[in-house]
Parts: C-alpha cells; structure tokens; sequence
C-alpha cells in the first residue's frame, strides 16, 4: 500500500460498483435459471442483493480477503513444523510414517 497510496482510496469506490455488478449477476441467474428448473418465483433486484448479503453471512462469514492472510489459517498445524525440518528429519519422518502406514 506504500507503494500505492491512491489504491486506499479506490478500493472502497470500487467496492460499490462491484456489488451492483454482482448483485445483477445473482439477480439474473435467479430470475432466468432457477426459476426454470424449480418452482419458485422470481425475485427483485433489492431481493437479490439481500440473497447475497445472506449467503456472504452464512457461508463467507464476515471478513473479508484470502484465507490465508487471516491469523489462525495459516493451513495444516504440521505444515509449519514440516518447512523446519531438516532434509535429513523430513527423510527419517517419511521413512517412519511408511513404516506405520504401508505395511
């Protein structure tokens, strides 16, 4: 963001451009898709952007961004000891788990 001071600024003016877009993606998909192959009925524009909302809330959680730059989803719990092994301990460690593992 250093480098980029202005990008602090136009991501929020993004931002609403970005909802209108996929809120009219949903809205379409909905009114033209769904209704077609189930019964239900059609929805409003302002009905769509609410799904949205909805579905970020159950499923997306609150935030925002990659999984990865959150604390505590850093991947796998023996990742990090992994990338501190040594290539001798991570040999001895494969060799270990094939003989648990494989016979």
């Amino acid at each position: 963001m250093k480098r980029f001071p202005r990008r602090r600024f136009l991501f929020p003016l993004m931002l609403v451009p970005i909802l209108l877009a996929v809120t009219g993606l949903v809205y379409w998909l909905w009114n033209t898709v769904l209704v077609a192959v189930a019964p239900l009925r059609p929805v409003t524009y302002w009905q769509a952007m609410g799904l949205l909302v909805l579905s970020r809330i159950l499923f997306g959680g609150m935030r925002f961004g990659r999984p990865g730059n959150r604390p505590g989803w850093g991947g796998p719990p023996w990742r990090e000891k992994w990338r501190s092994m040594s290539e001798e301990e991570r040999e001895t460690f494969k060799a270990e788990w094939r003989k648990r593992h494989h016979s």
